[in-house]
């Protein structure tokens, strides 16, 4: 157990600090940060960080906890549970949370609660965090490349990329020297 999980389970009582569930805990990093801290930190239940994930997997019922969490005395489960609120669009709750500019402003980093414009393109990575033009990412998995002699390599970076204007699921970047167009969903915002 590492030091930082260890802190959180004393922090938490060895509890998932948004549902409660003693089972299956990790620790989970808040984007747009990489760093593993206990200030930028959460306890939370792996199937939890799964869906903070892949948004598309969501249960809504999986979240209930999110009534208890908002009022948490750490920030960081402020700021979980501020953005899995605005995901779920539950603006009742929302409402009732306050945040400093500063928490607002982290919280609102990767995007969520935003103001939405139907006809809006939003470009996301695999995290949720919003792509914008010359941005630096990371591919997550070893992508095949059509029409060309190479794979590109999960890990592989992509500096300035630039984003399909016509469709929130594909980036322009370029990998070995070669322009290539790649799924959002594979790729992980740096800084």
């Amino acid at each position: 157990m590492s030091v930082i999980e260890r802190k959180l389970k004393d922090r938490s009582g060895s509890v998932c600090e948004i549902s409660g569930t003693e089972h299956d805990l990790v620790v989970y990093v808040l984007p747009p940060t990489n760093e593993r801290t206990v200030e930028n930190s959460v306890l939370i239940a792996k199937h939890l960080k799964d869906q903070i994930e892949n948004p598309e997997t969501m249960n809504e019922n999986d979240w209930r906890g999110l009534s208890e969490s908002m009022w948490n005395e750490h920030l960081p489960v402020q700021i979980l549970s501020w953005r899995m609120l605005a995901r779920l669009k539950n603006n009742d709750l929302l409402d009732m949370m306050y945040l400093d500019e500063e928490a607002l402003e982290w919280a609102k980093a990767t995007g969520e609660g935003a103001e939405e414009d139907e006809n809006k393109i939003v470009h996301k990575d695999s995290n949720g965090a919003i792509l914008q033009d010359g941005d630096s990412v990371v591919l997550i998995k070893d992508l095949d490349v059509k029409g060309a002699t190479f794979t590109a390599k999960r890990g592989a970076a992509v500096h300035n990329i630039k984003l399909v204007w016509d469709d929130a699921n594909l980036i322009e970047g370029r990998v070995e020297n070669q322009s290539i167009y790649i799924l959002t969903q594979y790729v992980k915002k740096t800084k």
